[in-house]
């Protein structure tokens, strides 16, 4: 089951979202908060794998206070207004529900969140595991060896899985991602790249390559590279 927290200024939102959630029986909505910087407390000590986020608050917006967390856990935003869509996306939310909205609604926002959820449980690795994941595309869950991708990159709302001999498509965010392949053996170098370590045969100050492949390291990331040179 998932554990959630729900975030808005406004009560009657709440109550709604409280509700719905009730009706739905693998999320478990186990508190709700009106001021954001309470709702950052709580996340410090309690595990929460999904957030209902309000955009326009007072003091915090939902999008200032996603970014403020280190390892956030799957969000979907609600909120009354459209024009921050793309900035959610681009910050890799479950979805983006439009107040007001139906159970219907709710409940396919909701299975999508399950969905990554079940996803992120199945493919966690340890030492003990197959040296593999499942990637979810289209309607196939296809293995990948680890030690086959060469890297990972974002296109939209989609992560490209580039192997030597094929590219996997995957409706997944770079964060799922992140969590799905060991930090030990892949590293992000851009906010659109992850690759994996022993594939990079050259690397410069603004680029790493991998065989004839020239990929950009961002500036947030420069730092990430001493994690592909040193041993």
């Amino acid at each position: 089951m998932m554990q959630a927290i729900a975030i808005d200024d406004e009560p009657i939102a709440l109550e709604v979202i409280r509700n719905l959630s009730t009706k739905i029986p693998f999320i478990s909505l186990n508190a709700v908060f009106t001021n954001g910087f309470e709702a950052l407390e709580y996340l410090q000590k309690e595990k929460v794998d999904l957030l209902f986020l309000d955009i326009k608050m007072p003091d915090i917006t939902g999008i200032e206070l996603l970014q403020s967390i280190p390892n956030p856990p799957m969000v979907i935003f609600t909120t009354a207004y459209s024009e921050h869509a793309v900035q959610s996306f681009e910050l890799d939310a479950i979805d983006y529900l439009l107040k007001p909205f139906s159970q219907s609604r709710f409940l396919k926002a909701c299975n999508k969140a399950f969905e990554q959820f079940e996803l992120r449980k199945n493919n966690t690795v340890s030492d003990s595991a197959p040296a593999h994941i499942f990637i979810k595309s289209g309607y196939d869950q296809i293995r990948i060896e680890l030690e086959e991708i060469l890297y990972v990159q974002s296109t939209g709302n989609y992560m490209q899985f580039v192997l030597p001999d094929r590219k996997i498509i995957s409706r997944l965010t770079m964060n799922e991602v992140e969590e799905l392949l060991p930090a030990s053996a892949f590293v992000r170098i851009h906010r659109s790249y992850i690759v994996a370590k022993t594939k990079v045969h050259r690397v410069e100050k603004n680029a790493v390559w991998i065989k004839s492949e020239m990929l950009p390291v961002g500036s947030a990331y420069t730092n990430e590279i001493e994690k592909i040179t040193k041993k």
